[in-house]
């Protein structure tokens, strides 16, 4: 029977790990829908294609540096995953932020998928990021910015830790901006209804006006949420394309390679 080299597996099986641990966070297939096997295989399928190349960069086959070698490949890949997340977070931050101008935000139950209680908006926003994610290519384009990494830092190099705070500092900066940009229309609209409410009940204090406001701002949710839905399909292929260039961005500066160990 043929045998596989040695370094060759170990290429693919640290490409792997950091693969899973990238799968295991960055939506769309960090959702609980998505089983742990498939996420497994998927981890072993996209580090094939790349474990050749990556062949010279493995360490020195010792159990120390084979161990260091595993956490520092799951590390990279959960940085990379959690900074994915976060950029679509700014989706569900805008349907959480209607929730709570709109009064949903007292409807809140909890989702089994996410594993977290959520509200209305929140969750019809964050499915329906999921589902277009899927349908435009945009899960494609992430992978296509997971792969670059491995050509940019190899198994035998980290990532910088002042690389790493950048960048979440500025998407972190980029999240509330596109939860404003989204949500910004209808905010505004329920606002200057507040407004219009609260002149009301010092034109007509026999009013009710507290309890008139729930319902009316319920209604003019419901009334306008198509706008801000409308705007998803574009939103979630930009939020596409910057999720991808801030992996190439953040793998770029590579200041920790060495040899292995």
């Amino acid at each position: 029977m043929p045998s596989v080299p040695l370094d060759l597996l170990m290429a693919m099986l640290l490409a792997s790990v950091r693969a899973a641990a990238f799968l295991m966070i960055a939506p769309p297939f960090a959702n609980k829908a998505v089983n742990g096997r498939v996420k497994a295989m998927l981890a072993v399928a996209l580090a094939l294609p790349v474990a050749v190349r990556l062949r010279e960069t493995v360490p020195a086959v010792e159990p120390a540096a084979i161990i260091t070698a595993v956490v520092q490949q799951a590390l990279v890949g959960v940085v990379m995953g959690a900074f994915v997340a976060m950029v679509f977070a700014a989706v569900q931050a805008a349907g959480d932020l209607l929730d709570l101008f709109g009064g949903f935000q007292m409807a809140s139950a909890y989702d089994p998928l996410m594993q977290a209680q959520t509200a209305i908006f929140g969750k019809l926003y964050s499915w329906t990021t999921t589902a277009l994610l899927v349908v435009t290519g945009g899960h494609l384009l992430i992978l296509q910015g997971f792969f670059r990494s491995y050509d940019v830092l190899p198994l035998n190099a980290g990532l910088d830790t002042g690389t790493i705070a950048r960048v979440f500092t500025e998407g972190i900066a980029q999240l509330m901006l596109s939860a404003l940009q989204i949500a910004a229309p209808l905010i505004a609209v329920l606002f200057i209804t507040d407004i219009g409410l609260g002149l009301l009940s010092r034109v007509a204090p026999a009013l009710n006006v507290f309890a008139m406001s729930f319902p009316v701002k319920i209604l003019i949710t419901l009334t306008l949420a198509g706008f801000t839905f409308s705007m998803l399909p574009g939103v979630v292929g930009d939020l596409a394309d910057t999720a991808r260039e801030a992996i190439v961005r953040m793998v770029t500066p590579v200041l920790t390679g060495g040899e292995g160990g």
